[in-house]
């Protein structure tokens, strides 16, 4: 398996949103090559949800969701994650339809 850094992924991420007409932002820049990324989805009415990439049970890389409610607890919860990795990706995505394309061919990985 080839493993990308973490900058070339949020880049790929980013371009990706952009087709699908998404708007997406990094709210914090992380360590270039291996810094952990965290995905907040606004759908702009006042929550949020957080996504983190973790492993399951097979050893496959997968998408959880750390936090969810009130976008101010969830902004909550990524200043949580800032305090103890200074080297965290923070991209979050605005859409009102809840997109974030986390589940697409590619960006599961």
């Amino acid at each position: 398996m080839v493993r990308v850094t973490a900058e070339f992924w949020v880049k790929a991420y980013l371009r990706r949103l952009a087709l699908a007409d998404i708007a997406a932002f990094v709210t914090a820049r992380g360590d270039a090559t291996a810094g952990a990324v965290l995905v907040k989805l606004a759908p702009l009415d006042g929550s949020a949800k957080l996504y983190q990439r973790s492993y399951d049970l097979d050893g496959n890389r997968v998408w959880v969701t750390l936090a969810e409610g009130a976008e101010r607890d969830v902004d909550e919860a990524v200043r949580r994650q800032q305090s103890f990795d200074p080297d965290i990706w923070v991209v979050e995505v605005e859409d009102r339809a809840g997109r974030h394309l986390l589940d697409e061919e590619g960006l599961r990985e």
